[in-house]
């Protein structure tokens, strides 16, 4: 496993821990068609902490189980914010790591890594 891949697999622990701690970790899916929105971060049918648990962090440890590819850009912060601001929760600690997350997307890497 190379170090980027490694970081991202870090990331992610830390996003699920955060999660958890917070209580937004749920033991069972939503519906199935809930997770088949078009809509971006399935904003029509999932709150964001559902999206992070059931989409982005299942997708994403897929990509590391495999090494990738990983995508070229995130957004994810942005919207994170957003749902932050309305948020019943102190979620400082899980837009770091969402940060975080976006940055080491988003950071130039060596190739064979994208």
């Amino acid at each position: 496993m190379d170090r980027f891949t490694r970081q991202i697999g870090d990331v992610l622990a830390e996003i699920t821990l955060e999660l958890r701690r917070l209580g937004l970790w749920e033991g069972a899916p939503p519906a199935a068609r809930d997770l088949l929105s078009a809509q971006p971060f399935c904003y029509d049918t999932l709150q964001f902490p559902q999206w992070l648990q059931w989409l982005f962090l299942a997708r994403m440890s897929a990509l590391v189980e495999t090494g990738g590819p990983y995508p070229p850009h995130s957004g994810i912060h942005a919207y994170a914010e957003e749902w932050a601001a309305h948020a019943a929760v102190e979620s400082t600690h899980l837009l770091v790591l969402i940060k975080r997350f976006d940055d080491l997307i988003e950071a130039p890497r060596p190739s064979g890594q994208e």
